[in-house]
């Protein structure tokens, strides 16, 4: 008998999660349009719905990050490896985010070939770079870089922007197993997790996907590189 009335709560837990993701892009859907009736010299009102939709989209990527993390636990982690056209994933992601950077006087320069063609998820790639993205925003002053290019057989997508940097405890992680994260640290957890995740993921038997957090480049703050085989 006990063993019929026992819960599995991850899969109970899994299923919940699964649920307030639906109803935050709801959300996200209902403040965007929201946004659009808005008068335009509404700048409060426009501000106020911008953070609104800022901090949303961060409970919706972080949801969608631990539905794939409990599916890889299961080692039934959904991968969708197809061929994709990167000029509207990089559409996709300006658009994403266009409003808050637009309300926080931010700017976006994105930098990539043109047609460029690669096999990948395109799905989960974009949300791992969108929460890049939501984290360049938070801890940037004014600019932020997205540049998407290739080098040797690699795709590199790499994340800039003019913040303090990453801390050097971030920076320790490069060199840090995916055995040996932990997840329970805040900003060096669960979302560098879940990229590493996603780019070994990508990995073939001859080349294997990786992040690697820097400081410096173009805009002097973090730097964020995603490469893909």
């Amino acid at each position: 008998m006990a063993d019929q009335n026992s819960i599995d709560f991850s899969t109970v837990l899994a299923s919940a999660v699964h649920d307030m993701k639906n109803s935050l892009c709801l959300l996200l859907q209902s403040i965007e349009n929201l946004s659009q009736s808005v008068a335009s010299h509404d700048n409060i009102t426009r501000e106020h719905l911008a953070s609104a939709h800022y901090e949303a989209a961060r409970l919706n990527t972080g949801l969608v990050q631990l539905l794939s993390l409990y599916r890889a636990g299961l080692n039934n982690l959904p991968i969708n490896i197809d061929e994709n056209f990167l000029d509207e994933m990089v559409e996709e992601l300006v658009a994403t985010n266009e409003s808050y950077i637009n309300h926080k006087n931010m700017s976006l320069e994105v930098e990539h070939s043109a047609d460029l063609v690669w096999y990948l998820d395109a799905d989960l790639v974009c949300i791992l770079l969108n929460d890049v993205l939501i984290n360049a925003m938070r801890y940037s002053k004014k600019k932020i870089k997205l540049s998407v290019y290739t080098e040797d057989q690699y795709l590199v997508f790499k994340v800039e922007d003019d913040g303090p940097g990453y801390p050097q405890s971030m920076l320790n992680t490069n060199n840090i197993t995916m055995q040996e994260y932990d997840i329970s640290q805040g900003r060096t957890g669960l979302g560098l997790f879940f990229a590493k995740l996603i780019a070994h993921a990508h990995s073939t038997d001859e080349l294997t996907g990786s992040i690697t957090l820097e400081n410096g480049g173009a805009l002097g703050g973090s730097i964020f590189i995603l490469k893909l085989p």
